[in-house]
């Protein structure tokens, strides 16, 4: 494998953009959760999403514990949120509105879109982990645009081709 440097790396792969979501689960009835831009639809049939936390979380280990996580897909007025909860040895949850998920995950209050899933599988990413989640539950806010990250930085998207 040719050694890249991850500097480049980071730069070069910031180009594509992606929507940034927080992925929340009940551990011990108490909340937990991460940001993590890393998300993707995998399969519809069976329903499946993919989820990419780094090794280095604190939170993922939590979460994967219990066998069930939710996806929160961020509202572009969401940014204060992403940032919190990319912080690690902090209270993400103080003064943030949630309701639980059918499975009884954090769905947090103005998100777009939420995911309730079950593990479904979990393999080696180098330093992240590549998490699959059997989709169980979900519903979408489609008047609400979703926070954007790219090279860097939040963006905002302009809605869809011919709207």
């Amino acid at each position: 494998m040719a050694s890249t440097d991850p500097t480049t790396m980071r730069s070069v792969l910031g180009h594509f953009p992606s929507g940034v979501t927080i992925v929340t689960g009940s551990v011990d009835g108490v909340p937990a959760g991460f940001t993590c831009q890393s998300f993707s639809s995998l399969s519809l049939d069976p329903p499946l999403v993919l989820i990419l936390p780094g090794r280095s979380s604190s939170s993922w280990p939590k979460i994967e514990a219990t066998g069930q996580f939710c996806v929160n897909v961020l509202a572009q007025d969401q940014q204060d949120l992403s940032t919190t909860f990319s912080k690690s040895g902090t209270d993400k949850f103080a003064g943030v509105d949630w309701r639980p998920s059918p499975l009884g995950s954090p769905i947090l209050t103005g998100a777009t879109a939420w995911i309730d899933c079950t593990l479904y599988a979990c393999h080696d990413g180098g330093d992240h982990l590549i998490v699959v989640g059997a989709v169980h539950d979900l519903a979408a806010e489609p008047e609400t645009s979703p926070l954007v990250f790219h090279r860097g930085g939040y963006a905002r998207t302009q809605g869809a081709f011919g709207s």
